[in-house]
């Protein structure tokens, strides 16, 4: 009886240890790359969260006299983000941060009480070691595989603009309503996954981010 009853619990934590592992790999790799082309005498910008950020592949294109660390790792919810800060983002010093998060999450069935509160941790503890950084949370957008979740996605970035309100040195960038023509989404947006996006969708990303990049630079 004993084995029946411990059999399931081995599975479900060499299941759990396996997805973290597989983020690991994923982000030791990333910061083996950035390592080989980061310049720590010139100021940093990291993008991180989850696919949509680690598939704009032109983002330091995009930002020539910028430099841009994409630490983006595909399929990370918030949690994994809190888990890998201080790879991802606080070894490279960064004087502002890009953090997208709470698509997958959401996706995943967390409630967007949750899912903010576990950013509200990644910003209190990026804060607590170095308070002049600069942090802009990107809202969650809309998509066509999800669109059936996005009331939920609509709560998510109330709570994530409120977020931004309440703290210092916290913006919100709002790339929902840009990806909307009014109330119906822009289906020409995505690739085929009807999920991620193509390079209309990047552009009005820019559209969105550019002046939080450049923020004394007029529209």
């Amino acid at each position: 009886m004993k084995l029946y009853i411990l059999f399931p619990f081995v599975f479900l934590c060499f299941g759990l240890t396996h997805a973290q592992n597989a983020f690991q790999e994923e982000v030791n790799n990333l910061v083996s790359h950035t390592d080989s082309i980061w310049d720590a005498s010139k100021e940093t910008i990291v993008f991180t969260g989850s696919s949509s950020i680690r598939l704009w592949e032109d983002l330091q294109k995009r930002f020539p006299d910028k430099q841009i660390l994409n630490m983006g790792f595909g399929g990370s919810q918030s949690s994994d983000l809190e888990r890998y800060m201080d790879e991802l983002i606080l070894k490279y010093d960064p004087v502002t941060v890009f953090i997208y998060e709470g698509d997958n999450d959401i996706q995943s069935k967390k409630r967007p009480r949750a899912i903010t509160g576990t950013i509200l941790n990644i910003l209190e503890e990026l804060h607590r070691q170095k308070p002049e950084m600069d942090i802009v949370l990107i809202s969650a957008k809309p998509s066509i595989s999800r669109w059936h979740l996005r009331r939920k996605y609509r709560r998510l970035n109330r709570r994530l603009r409120k977020l931004a309100l309440e703290m210092n040195r916290v913006q919100y960038a709002d790339v929902w309503t840009t990806m909307l023509n009014k109330r119906k989404l822009k289906k020409d947006l995505f690739i085929e996954d009807g999920l991620h996006m193509n390079s209309k969708g990047y552009d009005l990303w820019y559209n969105v981010l550019k002046d939080f990049v450049n923020p004394n630079t007029s529209p």
